[in-house]
């Protein structure tokens, strides 16, 4: 590249929601260039990893059949663990094993390489091992940015540089990091046999499992844990609140949460003889609609982490599907900008208006108050106890007499159990 380069659009950040924009921006002949700080797409990139395929089967319709997706997931799980016992709930819905299957476990550094070369295909430049060390405005407009000593100039920046956007923060468009809205997510890739890993869970085939830990996998504080089987692995990792970590009676690092978890006998005997293969750590965005910035100025679009679209609801926690929507939307927007050869702040504002009518702000919008309702500590202390003692006293075969089951388990729902359940109940009803 010569030291004035100029391109059509520029992406910081070869991770699902830029490689998206790259891939449709140049199927539509836009000369396209991606910037990526890691060695290759996927390098740095970090999820649970689970992506749902229906929200953007058919913005992507070419794709699917040969993506090196892992395992559809087949069995949903929700455990429940006290600091003795743990309660799990699994559903097999049918639904879930019919084609076209409803999603996938996937490991990013394939997943994320593969859709690299999939963008280079349609004419997308990949430079990678390439860090932005500033941002150049003209009149108020990104206009391009300087990197490895370059000036590259562009119509359009796209912004999905991840949670912590130097670029979003460069250009004005998004407030300082704020503890209470982002996680720190951590996670192991634990190798094993298929054969092993599908007695182990009872699977068939390509069937996979998604099971959810709430409880003692965060000593009671506000997160969780998850379990992903792939192919030959299993996605092992927790997610905490960062301000909750930090939070009286105790605090405790994220790392020694992830040890103790592994330990527990629920989780150790599902990984027994597993070799961690891959251990990364992720600042994660969870303040949802109220922390969002703006999503679009003058020369600048902002995609995926970094313009926060990532999204914890108890049962499901999502964010891959939103990155590629959010890149996608930002490559619509970029290419009718082109048409007219327009690419100010009033033109990019398309892109949120297509955010809105999608499936990606409705959702927001209709879970604005899910981080509110989960920060009820109960549901981390309270409510894993409960299930744990439930179940313990209706299983107990005393040495004398047994109970009756009625009275054995009215005793655990006074007046002033079933009041404070009343009020957690108000609070998940916003959900």
């Amino acid at each position: 590249m010569s030291q004035a380069s100029t391109f059509d659009v520029i992406v910081v950040g070869a991770g699902l929601a830029g490689l998206a924009a790259a891939y449709t921006m140049a199927r539509e002949g836009l000369e396209v260039l991606v910037l990526e700080r890691g060695e290759y797409p996927g390098s740095k990139n970090v999820t649970g990893g689970r992506l749902y395929l229906n929200p953007i089967r058919d913005m992507f319709p070419d794709l699917w059949a040969k993506a090196p997706l892992e395992r559809h997931i087949a069995h949903e799980e929700v455990c429940l663990l006290d600091t003795e016992g743990a309660v799990t709930v699994r559903y097999d819905g049918a639904e879930l094993g019919t084609q076209p299957y409803q999603s996938y476990s996937i490991l990013r550094a394939k997943f994320d390489k593969w859709l690299g070369k999939q963008a280079e295909r349609q004419g997308a430049m990949i430079v990678t091992k390439s860090r932005v060390d500033e941002v150049l405005f003209e009149n108020g407009a990104v206009v391009g940015m300087r990197a490895g000593g370059e000036e590259l100039r562009t119509n359009v920046v796209i912004a999905a540089d991840g949670v912590l956007s130097f670029i979003a923060e460069k250009a004005g468009l998004r407030e300082p990091f704020k503890a209470h809205d982002f996680a720190v997510g951590l996670k192991e890739i634990i190798e094993l046999p298929r054969e092993t890993l599908e007695a182990r869970f009872n699977l068939q085939g390509d069937e996979g499992v998604a099971r959810l830990y709430m409880g003692d996998v965060t000593k009671g504080k506000f997160g969780g844990g998850f379990l992903y089987t792939n192919k030959e692995s299993i996605s092992l990792g927790i997610v905490a609140g960062i301000e909750a970590l930090n939070e009286a009676p105790s605090t405790i690092a994220a790392s020694q949460m992830l040890e103790e978890f592994k330990l527990r006998p629920e989780v150790a005997r599902l990984i027994a003889g597993g070799e961690t293969a891959e251990y990364s750590a992720h600042v994660i965005p969870e303040g949802g609609l109220h922390a969002f910035g703006k999503f679009f100025g003058s020369g600048i679009l902002v995609a995926g982490d970094a313009a926060g679209f990532s999204m914890n609801i108890g049962v499901t926690v999502r964010g891959m599907e939103y990155a590629l929507a959010s890149g996608y939307l930002a490559a619509q927007a970029v290419i009718r900008a082109k048409q007219k050869e327009d690419y100010s702040a009033a033109a990019l504002s398309e892109y949120e208006r297509l955010l809105k009518e999608s499936f990606v702000m409705k959702d927001f919008e209709n879970f604005k108050d899910s981080l509110h309702a989960l920060e009820n500590p109960r549901l981390f202390t309270y409510y894993p106890r409960l299930a744990g003692d439930v179940m313990r006293d209706l299983y107990e075969i005393p040495a004398g007499p047994k109970a009756r089951i009625f009275p054995t388990i009215r005793k655990y729902f006074s007046v002033g159990e079933l009041w404070g359940m009343g009020r957690d109940m108000w609070r998940l009803m916003k959900i």
